[in-house]
């Protein structure tokens, strides 16, 4: 799971995350995170933001409120994060047990040039959760500090937040689809069943 800096394979990282995922929603900030959830499996519980960038964590607060008994995970990268800050505040503060937060920090915007990151200057977000009110937080490195990161996903004592250390590098485009309507009501039918439908 290590790339040749070092640095966690973000892919892999990703699909070792949504392996056996059972009911668990996925949010995907804009850019790598959406090709990657994609790359490991679409799935109709994956919402990947093709645009929104600093909307991730309150869309999944959003779900996460809406199906309080459903594990919803927010998977974005570091700038998205930081664009979005001020979520951490609110979701700390509603307290969602269902929700977990993980940034793929590789300390770069890779979708507008590769521009570095707040974070590559030490910034550092974990921190910034445990400032703002969350109790179960994680800094992840290495490849055997994963499963405990799955495990933290689906412990249901959240609202959990952890920044996994990824490469840099890029990855082949996987996209998925393109259609934002088509994406938002295949989760709602997932979620809902036939009640998708008399809500509309």
């Amino acid at each position: 799971m290590l790339a040749e800096s070092g640095k966690l394979d973000r892919r892999e990282l990703t699909r070792a995350l949504l392996a056996d995922r059972g009911d668990l929603a996925v949010i995907a900030g804009l850019g790598a995170p959406c090709w990657d959830i994609t790359a490991v499996g679409d799935h109709k519980l994956n919402l990947p933001l093709w645009g929104g960038m600093g909307a991730a964590a309150m869309i999944g607060l959003g779900l996460a409120q809406a199906q309080p008994t459903r594990p919803v995970l927010v998977l974005t990268g570091d700038g998205e994060m930081l664009m979005g800050i001020g979520a951490l505040a609110t979701i700390a503060v509603k307290k969602p047990k269902n929700l977990a937060i993980v940034v793929q920090d590789n300390e770069h915007y890779g979708e507008t040039g590769m521009q570095e990151t707040a974070t590559k200057y030490g910034v550092d977000l974990v921190a910034m959760a445990k400032g703002a009110g969350f109790k179960h937080t994680m800094f992840v490195t290495k490849p055997e500090e994963v499963p405990a990161l799955r495990a933290a996903i689906h412990a249901g004592d959240g609202p959990f937040f952890a920044v996994a250390k990824i490469d840099a590098g890029s990855k082949k485009l996987v996209l998925p689809p393109r259609d934002g309507a088509a994406i938002q009501h295949r989760m709602r039918e997932a979620i809902l069943g036939d009640a998708a439908y008399h809500q509309l």
